[in-house]
């Protein structure tokens, strides 16, 4: 009575086990990517309705014990950033001050306006990064694989 009973009940268990979240597309959840301690590459930013394309070179890193740096378009910078659940605080830009060509000062002078001392909400997915602050602004970057 008991084997049959154990019999009985496997393929109920079985069915619990294989059950996978709504589309999802898989039975497991992958863990959100880091913010911190990745070298992310701007793709875009899009600021006041219009939308640019990042110059070669525009990065961010954000590491685990708050300095940040990247650059943004023409020149380098540096700043503290607080990272608290999907929020980050950025402090004053420190900045080298390179003059480059129109298209990529233009660019520069959005970005340092979208992170400077600014809090933005970030959302990791499938090695980008979104940042979007308080008046519509976003950044987008994408995650550059190590070496």
């Amino acid at each position: 009575m008991t084997l049959a009973a154990a019999a009985a009940l496997v393929p109920f268990m079985a069915a619990c086990g294989n059950e996978v979240a709504a589309g999802s597309g898989s039975g497991s959840v992958a863990p959100r990517q880091s913010v911190t301690g990745v070298e992310w590459r701007v793709d875009s930013l899009t600021a006041g309705g219009t939308t640019l394309r990042a110059p070669a070179g525009a990065s961010l890193r954000v590491e685990e014990d708050g300095a940040a740096a990247g650059n943004l378009g023409c020149n380098s910078f540096g700043t503290h950033a607080t990272v608290h659940g999907d929020r980050i605080t950025f402090g004053g830009l420190r900045t080298t001050k390179v003059a480059c060509d129109p298209a990529r000062m233009t660019f520069e002078r959005a970005l340092a306006a979208a992170l400077d001392g600014q809090t933005l909400t970030a959302r990791t997915e499938d090695g980008r990064l979104t940042l979007t602050g308080g008046h519509g602004e976003r950044v987008n970057l994408t995650g550059i694989a190590p070496d």
